[in-house]
């Protein structure tokens, strides 16, 4: 690290500790003019593609997962910091996968899955916008296979 004062190519680390953002916060002094400068280090990651079912790729929002699941738990006993920590999960499973693309199928079935574990009744508005229920027999069927695999 080059020390902005003088230029000096050599600097130590006097303190360092984690920030807002991710970042790591440096507070660095010169070994040649013995001045102070910090420095804010992160991590550059590189996005995550999400493939739509019709082959178009856009990066990952994880505003949306969270929409989703807002939505599908209106008025229902599900706070909003259990959606985000869903959400969270789902995101930090994804980026751990090392998988730089990732189906919205995936996205998907995963979000189902946390509202499935959740609440019954979200999972259910959820899977019915998500799988394109097209008729109350379909509702039917869904909650009968809830029936047989409670919790799954």
């Amino acid at each position: 690290m080059k020390c902005p004062y003088c230029g000096a190519e050599d600097t130590k680390v006097i303190d360092s500790r984690p920030c807002e953002g991710g970042a790591i916060r440096r507070r660095r002094q010169c070994v040649l003019c013995d001045k102070r400068f910090t420095t804010y280090e992160r991590v550059e990651a590189i996005p995550l593609m999400v493939v739509k079912k019709d082959g178009v790729r856009e990066e990952f929002d994880r505003m949306k997962i969270e929409k989703g699941m807002l939505r599908a738990c209106h008025k229902r006993p599900v706070s909003a910091d259990t959606i985000s920590r869903l959400a969270d999960e789902i995101e930090n499973e994804l980026m751990a996968g090392g998988e730089r693309e990732i189906p919205s199928t995936v996205i998907g079935e995963m979000v189902m899955q946390k509202l499935k574990e959740t609440d019954d009744v979200a999972y259910v508005r959820f899977a019915s916008v998500y799988r394109e229920f097209k008729d109350v027999r379909t509702f039917v069927r869904e909650i009968e296979k809830m029936d047989q695999n409670p919790k799954n």
